[in-house]
């Protein structure tokens, strides 16, 4: 755990927050500023500042919580897909230095837009 990390302190049930799915080193739980209803984040249970420094052994893990997360959130928010988010470093919009994934449900005409063409 690194002292001041939003995400290690949840983690570790030191600031509480509603599970959406969890396995033994990742999480889920809804984003605390969303851009739309159900957005969440997949965040690490250990502390690694980026993807990069997470052990690619952790893969099918991080891979479980991000599908299990996104069929909840998909069945639960009546979604047609989902954004898949990550940021690494401040440059490329990492605002929270602990390993973290987006996962934004989207419907048609919802005005988001992503590096998607139409």
């Amino acid at each position: 755990m690194v002292e001041d990390c939003v995400f290690c302190e949840i983690s570790n049930w030191k600031i509480h927050s509603k599970i959406i799915y969890s396995n033994d080193n990742f999480l889920s739980i809804p984003d605390a500023n969303p851009i739309v209803d159900g957005h969440s984040l997949v965040i690490s249970k250990r502390h690694f500042d980026n993807i990069l420094d997470t052990p690619s052994s952790l893969g099918l893990e991080l891979l479980d919580c991000i599908k299990k997360t996104s069929l909840i959130l998909i069945e639960k928010k009546k979604a047609e897909g989902i954004n898949v988010v990550n940021n690494n470093f401040k440059v490329a919009g990492q605002l929270v230095n602990h390993v973290h994934f987006h996962i934004i449900p989207r419907k048609k005409g919802d005005g988001i837009r992503f590096l998607v063409r139409e």
